[in-house]
C-alpha cells in the first residue's frame, strides 16, 4: 500500500465509488450525478491545488484503491476526509490511508490539528474512527463548524500535532512489550528477548509466517492455554483481537514492538503490505486440542469461563 497523485487512469475507478450508494450514502455531495469528465477534472485540479491535498491511496501492484483528502488548509490545521472503493474496504486500505496522511500533515506540511466530521447515522464510519480510539472533539473553530451550518447530527474528531495515534500499551487487555533493542550506527539494529525474562513464560516454540500477499487475512482462531509473543521484524501487519476485554486492534510495523497474549483471545491477522513476516514465540509445542477454531464457539468458551 502506498499514498500517491491522483492520476487519470484512476478517473473509472474513482467513478466507481461515486456511483456505489453503499459507499456515498451517507456523504453530503451528490456523487451519483458526478461522470467520467468529472472525475478527470478533479484530477487535473487536484495536482494543481494548492490550499488541498488529494492522494490516491494505492495497492502495491499500483491500483487506485481510494483518495484521502487534507483540505481547507490554513492557520496550522486542515479538515480530513477519506473515501474508498467497496473492494478496499475491510482490507486495512482505510486506516493505512488515514494514518498516512495525518503523518505528511505533521511531518510534512507542519500542521497543529486535523480534523473531520461524520454523520452519526453513518454508523460504518463511526465505528471506524471509535474503534481507533479517536474522541469526539467539542472545541472545534467557528469558522469551520460555518461550513456545515445547518446539518444536524454532525460527529467531529480531531487530531493535535503530539498526540501518537499508535501509542498503546496494551489491546484488547493483551500487554503491549518493547522488544530490546540495540542500534548499531550505520550497521542496523539487533533486537532480542528471552523466555522467562522478557516475556513471562518459557519459550518452547517459535514460527513464523510469510510470502503472504496484501490484503490476505489469516488466524481466525483463539487457543485455551497458550500463550504467545507476536511481533512483527519486516512489513505491516494488522493485528485484531477480541476477549473478555473486546474488540480491539493494533498495527505491528515496528520490529521492536510485540504483542503477548496470555488469555483466551480470538485473532486475526491483515496483510497490510506483501511479504511481511509475524513470528510468534509460544510457550508450548503445537497441541491441536488447544485452538478453538469456531468463533461461535469462542464466545460461549470465554462466557463460560
Amino acid at each position: 500500500m502506498h499514498l500517491r497523485q491522483l492520476e487519470l487512469k484512476d478517473a473509472p475507478l474513482m467513478l466507481e465509488w461515486m456511483h456505489d450508494a453503499d459507499v456515498t450514502g451517507q456523504l453530503r455531495t451528490d456523487f451519483a450525478s458526478k461522470t467520467l469528465s468529472d472525475a478527470e477534472a478533479f484530477i487535473l485540479r487536484s495536482n494543481e491545488d494548492k490550499k488541498n491535498v488529494n492522494l490516491a491511496i494505492a495497492s502495491d501492484e499500483d491500483e487506485y484503491m481510494g483518495t484521502v483528502t487534507l483540505r481547507d488548509i490554513e492557520d496550522g490545521s486542515a479538515e480530513f476526509a477519506i473515501t474508498v472503493r467497496s473492494k478496499a474496504m475491510g482490507r486495512g486500505y482505510s486506516w493505512f490511508g488515514m494514518e498516512a496522511i495525518l503523518k505528511k500533515a505533521f511531518d510534512e506540511l507542519g500542521l497543529d490539528c486535523v480534523y473531520w466530521c461524520v454523520s452519526r447515522k453513518n454508523t460504518r464510519a463511526v465505528r471506524f474512527y471509535d474503534k481507533h480510539n479517536f474522541h469526539e472533539a467539542l472545541d472545534i473553530p467557528a469558522k469551520v463548524l460555518a461550513r456545515y451550518e445547518g446539518i444536524a447530527d454532525l460527529k467531529w474528531y480531531s487530531v493535535l500535532k503530539d498526540d501518537d495515534i499508535n501509542e498503546k500499551d496494551s489491546v484488547a487487555g493483551c500487554k503491549v512489550i518493547h522488544i530490546k533493542t540495540i542500534p548499531t550506527v550505520g550497521a542496523g539494529e539487533l533486537s532480542f528477548f528471552e523466555g522467562n525474562h522478557d516475556v513471562e513464560f518459557d519459550i518452547r516454540r517459535i514460527y513464523y509466517i510469510s510470502k503472504v500477499p496484501e490484503g490476505t487475512r489469516r488466524g481466525f482462531h483463539a487457543h485455551k492455554e497458550l500463550k504467545q509473543l507476536l511481533f512483527c521484524p519486516y512489513g505491516r501487519i494488522q493485528l485484531i483481537l477480541e476477549n473478555n476485554n473486546g474488540r480491539e486492534e493494533i498495527e505491528l510495523y515496528d520490529p521492536s514492538i510485540g504483542v503477548v497474549i496470555d488469555q483466551p483471545t480470538w485473532r486475526e491477522m491483515l496483510w497490510l503490505q506483501k511479504d511481511s513476516v509475524l513470528c510468534v514465540a509460544a510457550s508450548d509445542y503445537y497441541d491441536p486440542e488447544d485452538y478453538i477454531r469456531d468463533y461461535d464457539e469462542f464466545v460461549e468458551y470465554i462466557r463460560s469461563r
